[in-house]
């Protein structure tokens, strides 16, 4: 998994030194967005293109190179080859960059760009735009600010030491124009992610601002590291197939006992291929009950929380069970979801999302129904009749599959999902009255 940092802000908060002293500390490429907005400006200077000029602009977008490299520890911008790391930063380039960057194709063009540079890598990104359109899943979200006049002093200092000569005064009005228009975009406008951490840098020193950044990004990279051990899946070795057989047939034989667990109509699941199982979610005991029970194996779907606790991590590891974090788009369980299905192997899931859902009110979850569009593979309702009270009977009810083998989209209509939804939840109802 990758770690994305952005850190997004106004100009002249320092995003750029953060980001070139952070990159070294925590050995992420640093991809300067910015740049890549300018190196469009100055290649639109150059060629004397207007503004308004969409089809020039979108000829000029298709064949724009743009690279940015290292060298001795200085990063470099090239531009159709040449280097233009200076050329800008030029007075020019500063004060069309914030229009230029607001045009739509431009916009679209340079995020892709970016995301292509940022694709696999360990990265750290910043920008106006980086933590709520181009990486609004970024790892960390730093939104650096201060005050307009202390950023005017700061731009000016790095003005004078790259030899551009420009007054307090008028480096001051750039900025305040700069950030109207910013926050003004159609497109990426400048502002502050939900969930972005914000700090205020104008009577802070370089290294404080780094050490509060640092103090972040280590919070996060803990939880990063967490977060692998939970997604790592184990390999499967002899010894996790006996553990599994083992641990399956102990309690399969303790849910027969005490459960008196009833099987009907099992041959409706398929022994082979990729398929979705969704049954009724009725307490804790009844995914270990069909996973046990069941004579084909079962990748179920649990909720992340399970994995904090040492033993069922482990048990969750030898059953394969794919964590998923609720109340959020889990990209990373997704995957993982979707790689199982194209393996051929067979996924269970509550769509109610928590115990008794449908009892409680709550929004049944269309997982289920967009991976069976997506992947085109058949679902098996459940319908789980019973109170796991020790000595009373509890029946496993297997419905015919729905089958979405032949769904022709390849992404999938909301109206599709929800219809599906709605299919797989209502026969799973039947199922479950059909077994009382």
């Amino acid at each position: 998994m990758s770690f994305i940092v952005a850190i997004d802000g106004p100009a002249g908060t320092g995003k750029g030194t953060m980001a070139s002293r952070l990159s070294k500390k925590y050995n992420l490429v640093n991809i300067d967005t910015g740049a890549t907005y300018r190196c469009v400006t100055l290649e639109m200077m150059n060629q004397n293109i207007g503004m308004d000029e969409e089809e020039k602009i979108a000829e000029m977008l298709k064949s724009i190179q743009i690279e940015l490299s290292t060298e001795k520890g200085k990063q470099k911008v090239f531009l159709n080859g040449q280097d233009v790391t200076d050329k800008i930063r030029s007075k020019e380039v500063s004060a069309n960059v914030s229009p230029v960057s607001s045009i739509k194709q431009v916009r679209l063009a340079m995020g892709g760009l970016q995301r292509k540079m940022a694709q696999g890598k360990d990265v750290i990104m910043e920008g106006r735009d980086i933590g709520t359109v181009i990486f609004p899943n970024a790892d960390v979200k730093i939104y650096l600010d201060a005050n307009v006049e202390v950023r005017a002093k700061r731009r000016v200092k790095q003005n004078e030491e790259k030899g551009i000569e420009m007054s307090y005064e008028e480096v001051l009005e750039n900025i305040k124009k700069r950030d109207k228009n910013d926050m003004e975009k159609e497109m990426g406008a400048l502002k502050v992610a939900e969930d972005a951490v914000v700090i205020d840098g104008s009577e802070m020193t370089i290294k404080e601002v780094e050490k509060a950044i640092s103090n972040v990004i280590d919070k996060k990279l803990k939880a990063k590291k967490e977060q692998e051990k939970i997604y790592w899946v184990r390999p499967e070795t002899t010894w996790k197939k006996i553990e599994r057989a083992t641990i399956k047939a102990i309690l399969h034989a303790f849910y027969k006992v005490v459960f008196r667990i009833e099987k009907i109509n099992e041959e409706n699941l398929p022994m082979e291929g990729p398929v979705i199982v969704c049954a009724n979610h009725l307490n804790t005991w009844d995914a270990i009950g069909l996973v046990t029970a069941s004579k084909r194996r079962i990748r179920f779907i649990a909720k992340e929380e399970l994995f904090h606790n040492k033993f069922l991590n482990w048990f969750a590891h030898v059953f394969d069970v794919i964590p998923v974090k609720r109340g959020m788009r889990d990209i990373e369980a997704m995957k993982m979801n979707l790689t199982a299905l194209k393996n051929g192997e067979a996924l269970g899931l509550f769509p109610e999302g928590t115990r008794k859902g449908l009892a409680k009110g709550a929004k049944v979850q269309n997982g289920a129904a967009y991976m069976a569009l997506k992947t085109k593979t058949k679902v098996v309702p459940v319908g789980i009749q019973g109170t796991f009270k020790p000595f009373t009977k509890v029946k496993l009810n297997y419905g015919k599959p729905l089958d979405y083998t032949n769904y022709e989209p390849k992404n999938p209509e909301k109206e599709d999902i929800e219809k599906a939804t709605k299919e797989i939840m209502d026969s799973i109802i039947m199922l479950t009255n059909q077994a009382k």
